[in-house]
């Protein structure tokens, strides 16, 4: 017991600190957009692989099919609802076709805080489900807390460079002390979710656990196609972000099997 709440201390700590670090060197360097393309694609394509290889295997081997489908579907909802709900209940992509009517609505009703707010607010909440999946993975398979607290580490990273680019983008005041809280609030989340769940969580049935990990899955994957798929794609130089995710994606099928 001992051994294990050090890990998952361990592996929460050093995922939750990722994303102060990623501020700070958004701060110190001012990332280029390659290396933003190479950074954010490896962090989508880690989190594909810890999905494929490890999340999802692992919760059906502790439920069934239907209840890990149903997980996974419930967070991949609450994850959406929430986007919706910050977005006014309007989205469209640049080229949709109703691209210029909830650009128009959204002149007159703004998104739910700034852009910064929008994205760190939302990265915030979605680092609840994250860290819960720590804590779980840690109750369940010492490797599993692993793989999925390195893929943690890799997008906290990305995603806390991605908005104090933004942040220092929009010229706002005191821009520095603001990417530091918002990027330290995202790992705060992460922190006190990943201890929740393994002190709340680990004690239930396996097909409950099952049930909660697709639906960490399901989360995390909404993430990463919505979020970090496009930012790295905005990036790329000759398409440099699928390269980065191919790889993050092939270092973590490998790292699960020598695991």
């Amino acid at each position: 017991m001992d051994s294990q709440f050090a890990l998952v201390f361990g592996v929460s700590l050093a995922a939750a600190l990722a994303s102060p670090l990623g501020g700070a060197l958004s701060i110190w360097f001012a990332p280029s957009s390659l290396l933003l393309s190479l950074i954010v694609g490896l962090a989508a394509g880690v989190l594909l692989g810890t999905f494929a290889f490890e999340m999802m295997p692992k919760a059906l081997e502790l439920s069934s099919v239907p209840l890990a489908a149903c997980g996974f579907a419930l967070g991949f909802a609450l994850v959406y609802l929430l986007d919706l709900y910050v977005n006014r209940w309007r989205m469209a992509g640049r080229e949709a076709a109703q691209n210029e009517a909830v650009q128009s609505m959204h002149r007159r009703l703004k998104p739910r805080g700034s852009n910064t707010a929008v994205l760190a607010g939302g990265t915030s909440a979605e680092e609840l489900i994250e860290g819960v999946s720590i804590g779980i993975g840690a109750a369940l398979d010492p490797s599993i807390a692993i793989i999925v607290g390195l893929a943690i580490f890799i997008d906290n990273i990305s995603e806390a460079m991605s908005i104090g680019e933004l942040v220092l983008s929009e010229r706002q005041e005191h821009a520095r002390r603001r990417i530091t809280l918002w990027t330290s609030l995202i790992g705060a989340s992460l922190f006190i979710s990943a201890m929740a769940g393994w002190f709340f969580l680990q004690g239930v049935p396996e097909p409950a656990q099952g049930f909660l990990f697709a639906m960490g899955a399901g989360g995390m994957f909404y993430l990463t196609i919505t979020d970090l798929v496009p930012e790295a794609e905005s990036h790329h130089f000759q398409q440099s972000s699928a390269i980065a995710t191919g790889c993050g994606f092939l270092f973590v099928m490998v790292l699960s099997e020598l695991m």
